[in-house]
This record gives structure tokens, C-alpha cells and sequence, in this order.
């Protein structure tokens, strides 16, 4: 299948028609969201405890790591059905918010998606792989002792262990690999949720259209910075002026404020969620979609 480059502002139109994606179908889009971050929440409800009650050695940590990645092959499917109800959304079809459940419930569709989630997880590690070859394997024992360090230790900047040479390397070749393997993810994974590719299909498109669009997937993570900068920046405003009062009116003002920032904690959560999601969907329909009479394209959403 054909694989199209982007210009470079079409990363900046990926992120505003995330943003603005719950205009059509609020309760659907929002309520799957909900869905998928509630069941995402289930395997740290097993993972946190043993880490903390346990204080696994560097096998138990790895143990659990593996663990956690299982468990989230088993969330891809969720995924899959959030794009579907993202474009069932788009082009004006009805949608429910359980609709992210339905790769389970059609016979075939979830073990397509985990495998292809399972492919992407192999090439993740031997890219891992391969920078920690290059950057150097003392990373790897690094980064088991900085997960298996106690509180007390963590409060001791002395005891912690020594950064490892090689990690600013690391760093940088992590993230242009991310860079282009977020794009080649999000692509594969909307040809294998809407697209009906085969795995192998799928990895192929995401490959060549991450490739091909590494200069708009770099404008994306700039001004999805850019964008998380400001909404930090409103938020410590906002933290500030509510301080304020509560200072002048009193211990019940903080009291139902405290009440109040857990239900405006979960609603930034599951904005996350939609743009994130969101930004996938519409990198996808760029690159790989067909033509779509009811949904503006992301350049010519720069223009509206």
C-alpha cells in the first residue's frame, strides 16, 4: 500500500484535530478513553504492591517487567477499538463508548492487533538493544539498581548509584529511534484496526511512512511541548490563585478545593488520553487513509 509524505506542518494539524476530536461524539470518545484508562490502571493495582511489599531483587524486577508487558499486549485491542470508535466518530456513525471492546467480540480482530503488538514489542528490543550496545551494558545494571533503590536510598543522593558513561548517547539515539518508531507504531497500528492490513503489511506502511515523515512527526513533539509547557504553566497560575484564597477564607475552602482537584485530575488524564489517541488516528489517515469527504485533512485544518 502507498505511503504518503507529509509537509511539516502537517504535525502541528495531527495535534489540533486531536484536540478538538471530542467535537463530534463527546460521550463516546470520552467514556472510551475512560475505559482504557481504567482497565490500563489494573496491572500497577498487582505490579505497585509487589514492588513496594516485596522489594523484588534485580530477577523480581525483571519478572514484573515482563509482566507488565504481557499485561499491555492485552490492552492493545482496546486501542484498536478506540480508533474505530474515533473514526466512527468522524464520519458521523453511531458509537458508544464500549465500542473499544468490540476487537474482542468479533472473532479475530484482537489477536491480529496483539500480534501486531507483539511484533512492535520485538523491534523495540532489539533497537533497546542495540543502543545499549552501543552506548554501553552498564545502562541496563544502572537502571535495575535505580528501580530496585529503597525510599531511604532514593533520599541520599550519595547512595544512589553512579550515572553510567555512555547514557547522554543512549539518550540521544533513544530518541530519534522513538521519534521514528512512535510514527511507524501509530501508522501500522491504524492499518491494522482500519486499514484490514496483514502484520507483516503493517509493519511495512508504519516503516516507510515513519520514514517518510520524520520532519512532521518532529514538529508534532515540538509543539506538543509547546502545548504541555502552557497547560503546566496554567495549571501553576491556577494552583496559585487557589493558594491564595485559601488563605483567605480558611481550612474549609481547602478542604472542598482538595475534593475538587480529583475530578479535575482524572479529566486531565483522559484528555491525555484522547489527544494522544487522537494524534494516532489522524497520523494515520494522513499517511495511509483514503480520501475523506466529512474530515479536513491535517494541512488543511491549518487553514480553517
Amino acid at each position: 500500500m502507498t505511503t504518503r509524505a507529509m509537509g511539516p506542518l502537517a504535525g502541528i494539524g495531527w495535534l489540533k484535530n486531536a484536540i478538538n476530536l471530542g467535537r463530534h461524539n463527546p460521550k463516546a470518545i470520552f467514556g472510551g478513553a475512560g475505559l482504557i484508562l481504567l482497565v490500563a490502571l489494573l496491572p500497577s493495582a498487582i505490579t505497585l504492591p509487589a514492588q513496594l511489599l516485596l522489594k523484588p531483587g534485580p530477577t523480581g524486577l525483571i519478572a514484573i517487567m515482563v509482566f507488565s508487558m504481557l499485561a499491555s499486549l492485552l490492552l492493545v485491542p482496546l486501542v484498536g477499538g478506540y480508533l474505530q470508535l474515533i473514526d466512527a466518530a468522524e464520519h458521523r456513525r453511531p458509537a458508544r463508548a464500549t465500542d473499544v471492546f468490540a476487537p474482542y467480540r468479533n472473532g479475530g480482530g484482537a489477536l491480529r492487533l496483539i500480534g501486531f503488538g507483539v511484533a512492535m514489542l520485538a523491534v523495540y528490543l532489539v533497537v533497546v538493544a542495540a543502543i545499549i550496545a552501543v552506548a554501553g551494558t552498564g545502562i541496563f545494571t544502572w537502571y535495575l539498581q535505580v528501580l530496585a533503590a529503597s525510599p531511604e536510598t532514593g533520599a541520599n543522593a550519595a547512595a544512589m548509584p553512579q550515572l553510567p558513561a555512555g547514557l547522554g548517547l543512549a539518550i540521544a539515539l533513544g530518541s530519534v529511534f522513538g521519534l521514528f518508531l512512535s510514527g511507524m507504531y501509530s501508522i501500522g497500528f491504524g492499518q491494522i484496526a482500519l486499514g484490514r492490513r496483514s502484520i507483516g503489511g503493517a509493519l511495512g506502511d508504519g516503516f516507510a511512512g515513519g520514514l517518510k515523515n520524520l520532519l512532521p512527526l518532529l514538529v508534532l513533539v515540538l509543539a506538543a511541548l509547546v502545548a504541555w509547557v502552557a497547560v503546566v504553566v496554567a495549571f501553576l497560575l491556577l494552583a496559585l490563585l487557589l493558594g491564595l484564597l485559601a488563605k483567605l477564607l480558611g481550612a474549609w475552602f481547602l478542604v472542598t478545593l482538595m475534593v475538587l482537584m480529583v475530578p479535575l485530575y482524572i479529566g486531565l488524564l483522559l484528555s491525555i488520553y484522547v489527544v494522544m489517541f487522537g494524534v494516532m488516528y489522524y497520523l494515520w489517515r494522513d499517511v495511509c487513509g483514503g480520501n475523506d469527504a466529512t474530515a479536513p485533512s491535517s494541512t488543511e485544518a491549518l487553514t480553517a
